[in-house]
């Protein structure tokens, strides 16, 4: 059995997975760096040849969507969406490209610098050690995007009321949509000054101001955001004051928001309590694999240690879904 598990050969397919990685990790940056440099010379030769404003963003917003439906799979699509939200620049494959490389890195590390390699004997053992650097490089850093993401998307919540007055106030002096969408744009701060400047730039590059916002509620995906999207995709369809129609949104927002907030307040206790429950067991389990790596590795090959972990890992999702379920109270 041992033939199987010989660690020169594990070591061997580990070293070319990381080279792997490196290879596609290169090939990233350079589609990074040359990506935006070929459409930008894509819309220079639109201009060139005389297309229409609508021609070229037609093309280019055709080019885009078959690269996102071909080329990245749903989870790079989500962590894409997550980065986007959190407010993050980098690229979601690069992000995954660091995140497979940080697990390999100390997958291989770790048993070698802690001097464990001897008493890994079994697939268990190697699987104890994925599972272990998995967490390190793949858990804990979705844990902080996802807790970015949600930090900056209820600050949008929060500004979004005022930067809805800001925008009817533009309106009611006279401005077009446009002019009081860069209004809300210079007097708003971040998150809201950032959404709303791709608005704006979307719009100059020929977008239509429906299609600007859906683009919106995609990045940010809230529902106060929805009701915006939709308040004004039905003022362009049957006309009417736009102004007094985002006034009227602007108090059913301000009163929900405060609705919210009395939510939160008397759910965050339980709310606290869930994280606790979901944070702890797995930094109990690194603890413990990095200070006494032997509290594991000594009962790694009896034959109860896969069943029980798989039956506690079962009973640990399933715990973070029923406690989500409770205290994700919706308004």
């Amino acid at each position: 059995m041992s033939a199987y598990f010989d660690p020169q050969l594990i070591f061997l397919c580990i070293v070319f997975l990381a080279t792997v990685l490196m290879i596609e990790g290169a090939f990233i940056y350079w589609r990074d760096v040359r990506g935006p440099q070929a459409r930008v010379s894509k819309r220079m030769q639109l201009i060139a040849s005389g297309a229409t404003n609508a021609e070229i963003m037609a093309s280019l917003r055709r080019e885009t969507s078959n690269a996102s439906k071909s080329v990245l799979p749903a989870a790079i699509a989500f962590l894409e969406t997550r980065l986007t939200q959190a407010g993050m620049r980098i690229k979601a494959g690069r992000v995954l490209t660091l995140m497979m490389t940080v697990t390999i890195v100390v997958g291989v590390m770790f048993p070698i610098m802690g001097g464990i390699t001897g008493q890994i004997r079994s697939f268990t053992g190697y699987m104890l050690i994925v599972a272990f650097a998995g967490i390190i490089g793949i858990v804990f850093p979705m844990m902080f995007i996802n807790a970015r993401a949600t930090k900056r998307i209820k600050l949008f919540e929060a500004q979004f009321p005022i930067a809805l007055d800001v925008f009817v106030r533009g309106l009611r002096a006279g401005y077009p949509v446009s002019s009081a969408l860069e209004l809300l744009v210079n007097e708003a701060h971040d998150p809201i000054a950032s959404e709303f400047g791709l608005v704006v730039a979307e719009m100059n590059y020929g977008y239509n101001l429906r299609d600007a916002l859906a683009n919106l509620a995609q990045r940010v995906q809230t529902q106060d955001i929805q009701m915006f999207v939709v308040s004004v995709a039905i003022q362009s369809e049957t006309g009417g004051s736009l102004a007094e129609i985002l006034e009227g949104l602007s108090k059913v927002i301000r009163d929900r928001a405060g609705m919210v907030l009395k939510v939160r307040a008397l759910a965050s206790e339980g709310k606290m309590t869930g994280t606790m429950l979901s944070v702890l067991p797995l930094l109990a389990f690194v603890g413990n694999f990095v200070l006494t790596p032997s509290f594991y590795l000594s009962v790694v090959d009896d034959p109860w240690f896969l069943p029980l972990v798989v039956g506690t890992m079962t009973l640990y999702g399933t715990g973070i879904l029923i406690m989500r379920k409770i205290i994700a109270i919706k308004v």
